[in-house]
């Protein structure tokens, strides 16, 4: 069974976060303001063509455990993670 991961996808605590949109000197500003908008048990639904590795260390040194990262897909320009906030 194929898990759907297209965007948007709008559930009551689901929200798309598509990176490829955003200008590349604003991105990773973005991404931590909207982490930073989330409440626990929300989860930013992030979107970008290639594996952001630098990117996640930086959260997890910002926001420690408070956020939890789950890759939904891993495939070559299509890379899918789930960031959501702890309760």
């Amino acid at each position: 069974m194929t898990q759907d991961t297209s965007l948007p996808l709008f559930n009551q605590n689901i929200y798309p976060f598509d990176a490829r949109g955003v200008a590349k000197r604003f991105r990773h500003a973005a991404i931590f303001g909207a982490l930073s908008a989330l409440q626990p048990g929300e989860t930013m639904r992030f979107c970008n063509d290639h594996d952001p590795l630098p990117l996640l260390s930086q959260i997890d040194a910002y926001f420690g455990e408070r956020v939890a990262i789950a890759y939904v897909s891993r495939e070559p320009g299509e890379i899918v993670i789930d960031f959501t906030i702890q309760e």
